[in-house]
C-alpha cells in the first residue's frame, strides 16, 4: 500500500515537473538536492516527508503534491547534544536589501548564496509581478535579476508586499523610476508600532513626498527638490539608512548622510551599490558620503556576507544544549561584544584566524564551542547601534541567561512588546518575570521540560523558544512556524545536521 502511494505520488510529480518543461537536474537544483534522488522519487522508491512534499508543490507550481495548505509545525525530541560542524548562511538582512537595490540597476544583478527564505520569497514575489525576470541559478542559491525596460506597478503583488516590512525600502528606488506610485503597507513581525516617519524624514530632501492612503502609501516626486544640505537621520535605523542610500545612489550630486548606521547589512548594501559605479565614503561609520549617478545600466556580480545573527543562534543553540561545535564563517566584527559579554559570562571557545568573504571586506573566523559553565553578567545585558550589541541578537541572552547561574535583567528598550514573548520560556521551565513591556529578570539555572507552545509572531523570540526545546526533556511542539521561515532557511533541517532530533509536520 505504501509502495502504491509512493508510486502515484512520483507520477504526479513527474508529469507536473514534464509540464512546467523542467529536466530531472533541474528539479533537483531548485530542491538543493541530486538528480538521482529526484530521479527515485519519480519511481517511488523514496520515502518523502509533508515538508519535501511541500518544496516541491512550491516548486513546480502544483497543487497536486502540494500537501496541507495549514501551517507549518516542529516537534523536537530532547534533550539534545549537538556536534559536528556548520557553515553560517549569508545575511538575510542584507539579502532583502540587495533585492531592492536591484531595482536601481537596468543591467543584469547577479547575488551569490542568497538565503532562500520567506522574507526573499515574499519580495521576490513582488519584484516578478511588476515585471522583473528573477530565476534561481543552482543548488547554491545564486540568483539572477534582470528588470524590464519599465516597470508595471499597477500589477504589484499586493498580498506579498503586506507581509514583508522590507517592501519600504522599495520608495528609495521607485522614486526614480516614477513621479507617481503606489506601494502596499508594509508588514512583517509583530513588535509594536514602528514609526515610518525616518523613512520620509530622510528621502523628503530628494522630493519624495508619501501619503498614507487606505491600504497603501500614495508616492509622488518633485524632481525640483534636491538635497541642499547633509541629511540627518532621526533614527539611526538600519532600513532608514537603506533608504536613504538607495535614493542618494542615482541622485546626480552628492550626498552626505549623518547619524547613518554602521551596521553589517548597510555595509553589503554600500559594497554593492559601489560595484553600481556609486562611490561611498565612510562605509562603517555613521557619516556617508555618496556620490551618486543618474543612470545604471551595469551587469553585476555580488556577494553578501554571512549572517551574524544566524552565527548568534548557533552559537546559543550549543551553548543551551551545552555543546561542542564547530561554525563556520562567523562574521567576527558584527559578534565581537556579544562574544566579550559571553566570555565575561563564563563561555569559552575557539577562534581561527581571520579571513575575508566573498564580498571582498567583511572579516570572517571559525569559532568552536567549549562546554562552559556560566554565570549572569555584573550588568544588564541591553542592546544599542553597532558597533553595540545587536538589537537582533538580544533575545538569544533569555536562553542563554536561562542556564547560567543568577540574575540576568535585559533590557529591550527598542521594541515595546518583544520582551513579552520571552516569558513564553516560562512554560519550558525557565524562570522569567516580566517587568514592564521592555525589561524581564531570568533566573537561572534551567531544568528544561517539553511543552506545547504556539509560536510567537516575532522572528527571534521564536528561534529562542525553539533553542530552549532542543535542550528540553521529552516531545516539544513548537506550532505555526512561518515566522521562523521568514529569517532563517531550512533551520530545523540545519540543526538535525548537527544532531537535534526536529521532525516537521502539518495537519491533516
Amino acid at each position: 500500500m505504501t509502495e502504491d502511494y509512493l508510486s502515484r505520488i512520483g507520477n504526479l510529480i513527474r508529469d507536473a515537473r514534464k509540464h512546467r518543461g523542467w529536466t530531472q537536474q533541474q528539479l533537483a537544483d531548485v530542491l538543493s538536492t541530486s538528480q538521482s534522488a529526484v530521479n527515485r522519487i519519480e519511481k517511488g522508491h523514496q520515502n518523502l516527508s509533508l515538508e519535501m512534499l511541500a518544496r516541491i508543490g512550491e516548486a513546480l507550481d502544483s497543487e497536486i503534491v502540494s500537501l496541507g495548505a495549514g501551517p507549518t509545525h516542529l516537534r523536537v525530541q530532547g534533550p539534545t547534544v549537538l556536534s559536528g560542524s556548520i557553515e553560517v548562511k549569508s545575511s538575510k538582512n542584507a539579502g532583502v536589501a540587495l533585492l531592492c537595490a536591484s531595482l536601481l540597476n537596468r543591467g543584469r544583478t547577479t547575488l551569490r548564496r542568497v538565503a532562500r527564505i520567506e522574507e526573499v520569497n515574499r519580495l521576490l514575489e513582488v519584484l516578478t509581478s511588476i515585471g522583473v525576470q528573477a530565476r534561481w541559478l543552482n543548488s547554491d542559491n545564486d540568483l539572477e535579476l534582470v528588470p524590464p525596460a519599465e516597470l508595471d506597478l499597477s500589477r504589484i503583488d499586493a498580498e506579498a508586499a503586506r507581509r514583508t516590512r522590507s517592501i519600504i525600502m522599495f520608495l528609495g528606488p521607485l522614486m526614480h523610476r516614477e513621479d507617481v506610485f503606489d506601494l502596499p503597507y508594509a508588514g512583517g513581525c509583530d513588535l509594536g508600532t514602528r514609526t515610518v516617519e525616518p523613512h520620509m524624514a530622510a528621502l523628503r530632501p530628494f522630493g519624495l513626498d508619501v501619503k498614507a492612503t487606505e491600504g497603501s502609501y500614495h508616492a509622488t516626486v518633485n524632481r525640483a527638490i534636491t538635497p541642499i544640505r547633509p541629511i540627518v537621520l532621526t533614527e539611526r535605523g538600519d532600513t532608514v539608512t537603506e533608504n536613504a542610500l538607495l535614493a542618494a545612489a542615482r541622485h546626480d550630486g552628492v550626498t552626505v548622510i549623518r547619524n547613518a548606521s554602521p551596521n553589517y547589512m548597510v555595509q553589503d548594501l554600500c559594497f554593492f551599490l559601489e560595484k553600481l559605479g556609486v562611490k561611498i565614503d565612510g562605509v562603517g561609520t555613521t557619516t556617508l558620503t555618496v556620490y551618486g549617478v543618474r543612470e545604471i545600466d551595469v551587469d553585476v556580480d555580488y556577494a553578501p556576507s554571512e549572517d551574524p545573527i544566524e552565527a548568534m543562534s548557533l552559537l546559543a543553540a550549543a551553548i543551551v544544549t551545552e555543546s561542542e561545535i564547530t561554525i563556520c564563517r562567523v562574521p567576527i566584527e558584527f559578534l565581537e561584544i556579544e562574544l566579550a559579554l559571553l566570555e565575561e559570562m563564563g563561555f569559552t571557545y575557539h577562534r581561527s584566524d581571520e579571513y575575508v568573504a566573498a564580498n571582498g571586506h567583511t572579516r570572517l573566523v571559525d569559532i568552536t564551542t567549549k562546554v562552559s559553565t556560566l554565570h549572569s553578567p555584573i550588568d544588564k545585558i541591553h542592546p544599542m547601534p553597532f558597533p553595540g550589541l545587536n538589537i537582533d541578537n538580544l533575545p538569544f541572552f533569555a536562553v542563554i541567561a536561562a542556564v547560567a547561574e543568577g540574575q540576568t535583567l535585559l533590557h529591550d528598550w527598542v521594541y515595546e512588546n518583544r520582551a513579552i514573548y520571552l516569558t513564553e520560556l516560562t512554560k519550558l521551565g525557565a524562570q522569567v518575570k516580566l517587568l514592564d513591556p521592555h525589561r524581564v529578570m531570568i533566573e537561572g539555572p534551567t531544568r528544561w521540560r517539553g511543552a506545547e507552545i504556539v509560536c510567537p509572531p516575532a522572528l527571534r523570540p521564536a528561534v529562542v523558544i525553539l533553542l530552549a526545546m532542543l535542550a528540553s526533556k521529552g516531545t516539544s511542539v513548537l506550532r505555526s512556524v512561518y515566522v521562523i521561515n521568514r529569517g532563517y532557511e531550512d533551520l530545523a533541517t540545519r540543526l538535525n545536521s548537527l544532531g537535534a532530533r526536529i521532525e516537521t509536520f502539518r495537519d491533516i
